[in-house]
């Protein structure tokens, strides 16, 4: 299978959690705004009925800015609303069993890599691109496996011609490193929201990684 293009560089992962009590549609407007051009709603905890009022909620405001709007993990939602994708790890959908549904022929897959030996599976060879995850272990996702570290993602890079989307702890000072060594994109949850300026937070960081 050829590698889609993936020019995304600045991916918000939000979830209304994160945003820490401010509306997480404003904070997701800002953070686009700010450079923010891929947005994927992780909601891990909600209803189905929840899950996809925000989504359709999220989707009103990326569609008026033709940003994609990806669901994590739960096809059902993504169907609904009809997103531009799914990003699924270890011990979610299978890649390769999406890929297969009519629904997800031109959509976007996104695969979570905690193993190297997961570069070798078909799964990998489904995705769109590959999740790094975590480059740095971090508070806002606990059940992860490998820290990758910068060392990690030069690795990964050397191994795999898909895109590289890494995640974890990942802030203004270390996000040019993780691009120079070989991540096409970064993904952030607190550096944007958490942030008390999230336009600003997503400009400064978009300003930082941009080649």
């Amino acid at each position: 299978m050829s590698v889609k293009p993936f020019p995304y560089q600045l991916y918000l992962v939000i979830s209304e959690a994160d945003c820490k009590g401010r509306n997480f549609l404003e904070v997701a407007e800002l953070a686009i705004l700010g450079g923010v051009d891929c947005i994927q709603l992780r909601e891990k905890n909600d209803s189905k009925a929840e899950f996809i009022h925000k989504a359709r909620q999220l989707k009103d405001i990326t569609d008026q800015y033709n940003v994609p709007l990806i669901i994590n993990d739960n096809l059902e939602v993504a169907q609904h609303i009809q997103a531009a994708g799914i990003h699924v790890g270890n011990k979610d959908a299978k890649p390769v069993d999406l890929r297969k549904l009519p629904f997800m022929q031109d959509r976007i897959i996104g695969y979570s890599i905690e193993y190297l030996s997961q570069l070798e599976n078909e799964q990998t060879a489904a995705a769109d691109y590959l999740g790094i995850s975590p480059v740095f272990k971090t508070d806002t996702k606990k059940d992860t496996v490998t820290e990758w570290g910068l060392e990690g993602i030069r690795t990964i890079k050397k191994l795999t011609d898909k895109p590289l989307v890494a995640i974890g702890n990942i802030h203004l000072k270390n996000a040019r490193e993780i691009i120079k060594a070989g991540a096409n994109c970064i993904a952030v949850v607190s550096a944007i929201c958490g942030a008390k300026d999230p336009q600003k937070a997503a400009y400064e960081l978009k300003n930082e990684i941009v080649q």
